[in-house]
């Protein structure tokens, strides 16, 4: 069992920045396992995205309505991602979650955390 808790939304003005943290907790058998980490998006109405991702050798993938604005960055020995946007525009107001890929193929998923951008 992985249990992933975000932190860090709120409401920013358009052009600010806002900082997202996951940190994960569980049994070591299946912390260890952990392939990949990331943060996913979902607007009202719309279905859930992918923001940007993370493996565990440090490899980072952006969605390309993200990439040179969002930052993702990973601290092993804390077992927490980090999410840095800048230049938020209102079209990345959403609920943003956390998630993680154990090497079995199973997903485990945060609670969300909401990022309003104002214009």
């Amino acid at each position: 069992q992985v249990q992933l808790v975000e932190s860090g939304g709120g409401l920013v003005q358009a052009g600010g920045s806002l900082r997202l943290s996951c940190a994960a907790s569980g049994s070591i058998s299946s912390i260890s396992t952990i392939v990949i980490m990331g943060w996913y998006r979902q607007a009202p109405g719309k279905q859930r995205e992918l923001v940007a991702s993370i493996t565990s050798t440090g490899n980072p993938n952006y969605s390309d309505s993200v990439k040179g604005r969002f930052t993702i960055s990973r601290d092993n020995a804390k077992n927490t991602r980090a999410l840095q946007m800048n230049s938020l525009k209102p079209e990345d107001t959403a609920v943003y979650y956390c998630n993680a890929r154990l090497w079995s193929g199973q997903d485990y998923w945060g609670q969300g955390t909401q990022v309003t951008v104002s214009s």
